[in-house]
């Protein structure tokens, strides 16, 4: 069993933003204690008396506003925090690959990107599932969602893609369950994949690398190309970025 951890950054009603990005990791289930572990340990580096109570979000660490963040003594020691968060995947084992979807929004006025997003990276996941699947053996999967106002949404368009199909007219064979919800205080994996849809977010709405150079190389991939990253837009013809170069 894989569990693919997803979580979105960037506002869909905010004009300021181009883009909208879900993202996150897919973890098979012997690693997920392995994982957040990598992760706790540097809560306990950020509050040894009360790990616990640290819960990483990167926009609230790069804003700097509260507690525990706001006693950093500097802007760079807190990107740090979220470099170190992101860099746990250096370590990680190679069936632990990264997806992400990133949205140009004026490229798709009419549509509902949360949906489009989902329906993006629910068949990337199922489509990595039958690619690992040995012959004796069907690889399963479930997703797992930050609570979101799109829950029952996102419910609803699973069980629709799993029995009906999707737009490519491909249903969910490997994914046998609807999306699950949870509070991502309680859910340190959930928390890595907020940091990998920021970092996505950032390289594409605002051209920084920082974060996204720590896990470009976590993409899921085969046979040279990228199929871990969607870079959905209308216009840039020839985009050189990593999801569209591959492809080309």
């Amino acid at each position: 069993m894989h569990l693919l951890y997803l979580d979105d950054s960037g506002s869909i009603a905010n004009k300021n933003e181009e883009y909208f990005v879900l993202g996150g990791v897919s973890v098979p289930e012997t690693s997920i204690y392995w994982l957040s572990n990598q992760i706790e340990k540097i809560a306990e580096r950020v509050d040894p008396l009360n790990p616990r109570a640290v819960e990483f979000h990167a926009s609230e660490i790069f804003s700097g506003r509260r507690s525990p963040w706001n006693r950093f003594s500097t802007k760079e020691d807190r990107i740090q925090v979220i470099k170190d968060v992101l860099l746990v995947l250096k370590k990680a084992y190679s069936d632990i690959v990264v997806f992400s979807c990133a949205i140009h929004k004026e490229s798709f006025p009419n549509d509902d990107l949360m949906s489009k997003a989902f329906e993006d990276l629910s068949s990337r996941f199922d489509m990595y599932l039958h690619r690992i699947s040995p012959p004796d053996k069907y690889e399963k999967g479930i997703i797992v969602l930050d609570k979101t106002t799109y829950e029952n949404s996102l419910q609803e368009l699973a069980k629709s893609f799993r029995m009906e199909g999707n737009r490519w007219g491909s249903r969910l064979k490997h994914i046998p369950e609807v999306p699950f919800f949870v509070d991502s205080k309680a859910s340190r994996l959930t928390q890595l994949a907020d940091h990998i849809a920021y970092a996505v977010f950032r390289r594409y709405n605002a051209g920084d690398l920082n974060y996204f150079n720590c896990i470009e190389d976590r993409f899921d991939r085969n046979a040279g190309v990228i199929h871990g990253l969607a870079h959905l837009q209308t216009v840039t013809p020839h985009c050189t970025c990593p999801a569209c170069l591959t492809r080309s």
